[in-house]
């Protein structure tokens, strides 16, 4: 099948399935690039609390629930892993003093520093695929990526409130 074909195909019906098989073979690179950055801290931090760190670092200070819904679980199992990153001196809890059931969580500067070593690796990961490629299909990446990443919800990098990971840095 042609790429026009391929094209016709996707605009009447959605995606194709081989639009499909590229992604999925560019997300295992990507996972690839993620799982080797994790390895750099896999002794400080599990997944699900660098994914907590992230969101954090990513949105600015969160209260607990923000960080139940992020991370897609209930409030109690997200408690437990804020406090232990609180413990590991990563996050820094406040209480509000309106309400003191209400805590607004925020990285610390060690925490900072972890997010930074994650992104730092994976940066570094992705500058050496870039150079592979040729100058004009790094465009044609950064702006399919970047529409992709507004399809999946994530914020902008220049967004006033946020500073996307890995951009921004």
């Amino acid at each position: 099948m042609s790429a026009a074909q391929r094209r016709r195909r996707a605009a009447a019906g959605g995606p194709s399935a081989y639009q499909i098989d590229a992604v999925l073979r560019a997300s295992r690179a990507l996972v690839g690039i993620a799982a080797a950055s994790m390895a750099a801290v896999d002794d400080d931090v599990t997944v699900p609390q660098l994914r907590v760190l992230v969101m954090v670092d990513t949105k600015g200070p969160l209260n607990l629930a923000a960080v139940a819904a992020g991370l897609g679980v209930n409030p109690s199992s997200a408690s437990r892993i804020c406090d232990r990153l609180i413990r590991a001196g990563l996050l820094d809890r406040q209480d509000s003093p309106d309400d003191r059931r209400n805590i607004t969580l925020s990285l610390t500067d060690a925490g900072r520093q972890l997010v930074n070593k994650v992104i730092k690796h994976r940066r570094t990961a992705i500058i050496r695929v870039l150079r592979d490629m040729d100058p004009d299909d790094r465009e044609l990446l950064t702006a399919a990526l970047d529409r992709f990443a507004t399809a999946a919800g994530e914020p902008l990098a220049d967004d006033a409130v946020t500073l996307i990971w890995p951009g921004g840095r």
